[in-house]
């Protein structure tokens, strides 16, 4: 187990209503919606733009074909060249129709436009400039048909026919109506396109979310279990899909509905576990209770066959060793039943507790018990308090200083320190500069009954629960406990919050 995995697992957050997931999947959809409809609009603004176009470029064709037609023949009246009257007087010309007659040259002879009133816009020398331009080449005008061009009364689309005498006529009519009713659908469109998009844009958000609700409540459900510490304890497992998240007439709700399945199929392999954990610790704490007494007994025995009984050598030497594997059931008798009740997750007796006088304590008695070691006390100057239980953190203590002259040889360094984090842990180390523990093993140094004896000298008998319950007493004081260990180098840290 590493030092992550011995870190009491810190709460899961709650989950917010706003699914993350749920979020970005229904503004995924609705962003491709939108680029769709944008599209669809796009084209549709498009296609209806270019069709009345067409047709209003139609209608100002037909209209300037009868207009040119009507100058030509009104223009051509004469044969001479004496006499040539003025296009823009025949009959049926409309406002704002501009006519002009031109040489052969280009030398405008007449032009003019027709107005309401006696104002009558004027043509300037650019303008006539434009219609020379037609007049020199009336070719040109009669295979293109129909020419645009920017006067400087406004744009105009022109038509040139070339009489028989030579001369030519011009006519045009104002393109700022047709622009004006372009310009205005243009808008329109535009408009109406994006108020549309912005109403479906809403509704369809609100559609979307409406129908997206149950796959945030599974999410949340979800996100809920998978932050619940299923790994051991008694666990209440009672998150579920609500009902209308969990209707299996939809398919949302068939995704729901299999997950409450198979949240209670889980639930009920947690109770059936924890029930089963339940049994074994009874048994534990049971067995454990009643070996004590024929231990004590045995104990009691070879303690008064030494007393009163004359012993040979070898008799002598077999009862001290009934002695010392009976003191060792005993030690293991005693930690299985601490174990067993560390497990049962009672709380410890919470108490001011004088780190620096139990760490003192402590490394007193293994230097009495261990003198062969080399033992070393780093304490700061004031006294470090704690809230914890002071008889489970002396066991801690204990079990921590005496894996460290149990498992190195004799002269090996024990160093003891206590300080206090800047975030107010208290910091409690054991380190030597034995063997090290291998790092393949390290993962297993806090499992029970696990021992590297092969990498540790083990001058003392063990029962291999040590650092379980060390693991124990800090889970149930909300401490972290971390191992660094080398050739030449192993430290137990202990991080005990001040205040639990």
């Amino acid at each position: 187990m590493t030092a992550a995995e011995m870190a009491p697992a810190a709460p899961a957050p709650r989950p917010r209503w706003r699914n993350p997931g749920a979020w970005h999947l229904r503004t995924t959809f609705i962003a491709a919606t939108m680029v769709l409809l944008a599209t669809i609009c796009t084209v549709v603004g498009a296609v209806s733009y270019t069709a009345v176009k067409i047709s209003l470029d139609g209608q100002v064709n037909t209209a300037l074909a009868a207009a040119a037609h009507r100058a030509a023949a009104f223009g051509g009246q004469s044969g001479g060249i004496s006499v040539r009257p003025n296009p823009l007087d025949a009959r049926g010309t409309g406002v704002g129709t501009l006519t002009a007659r031109l040489s052969p040259t280009g030398t405008v002879l007449s032009a003019g436009i027709l107005a309401v009133g006696s104002g009558q816009p004027q043509l300037t020398s650019a303008d006539a400039k434009i219609l020379s331009a037609l007049a020199t080449d009336p070719g040109a005008a009669a295979r293109d048909g129909f020419v645009d061009k920017d006067l400087s009364i406004g744009e105009y689309r022109l038509a040139a026919v070339q009489l028989s005498s030579g001369d030519v006529i011009v006519t045009g009519l104002p393109l700022l109506e047709q622009n004006n009713t372009l310009a205005a659908l243009a808008r329109t469109i535009v408009v109406v396109s994006a108020a549309g998009l912005l109403a479906l844009g809403l509704v369809g958000t609100l559609i979307i979310r409406r129908t997206l609700r149950p796959l945030e409540e599974l999410s949340a459900v979800a996100t809920k279990v998978a932050g619940l510490p299923l790994d051991a304890g008694e666990v209440a497992l009672a998150e579920r899909v609500p009902a209308r998240g969990a209707n299996p007439d939809t398919e949302v709700g068939k995704v729901g509905h299999a997950l409450n399945g198979m949240l209670d199929n889980v639930a009920n392999a947690l109770t059936a576990r924890q029930a089963s954990e339940t049994r074994v610790r009874r048994f534990v704490a049971d067995a454990s209770h009643e070996l004590r007494t024929p231990l004590t007994a045995i104990r009691g025995y070879t303690e008064l066959m030494r007393a009163d009984a004359e012993l040979s050598e070898d008799s002598g030497r077999s009862l001290e060793r009934v002695e010392q594997h009976s003191a060792r059931m005993a030690q293991l008798v005693e930690d299985l039943l601490l174990l067993a009740r560390l497990d049962e997750g009672r709380a410890p007796q919470w108490a001011a507790t004088d780190v620096t006088e139990l760490v003192v304590e402590t490394v007193a008695d293994a230097a009495v018990a261990a003198p062969s070691h080399r033992w070393e006390l780093d304490l700061g100057e004031e006294p470090i308090v704690a809230t914890a239980d002071p008889e489970q953190l002396r066991t801690l203590l204990l079990n921590l200083v005496g894996n460290a002259h149990k498992h190195t040889p004799p002269g090996t360094t024990v160093a003891v320190s206590l300080s206090t984090a800047d975030d107010g842990m208290v910091l409690l180390s054991v380190a030597d500069n034995g063997p090290g523990i291998p790092a393949a093993f390290q993962s297993q140094a806090f499992d029970r009954f696990a021992q590297a004896d092969s990498a540790r000298t083990q001058t003392a008998p063990s029962t291999g629960l040590g650092l379980s319950i060390v693991q124990a007493i800090a889970a149930a004081h909300g401490a972290r406990v971390s191992l660094a260990s080398r050739p030449g180098s192993t430290c137990f840290t202990v991080a005990l919050p001040a205040r639990p």
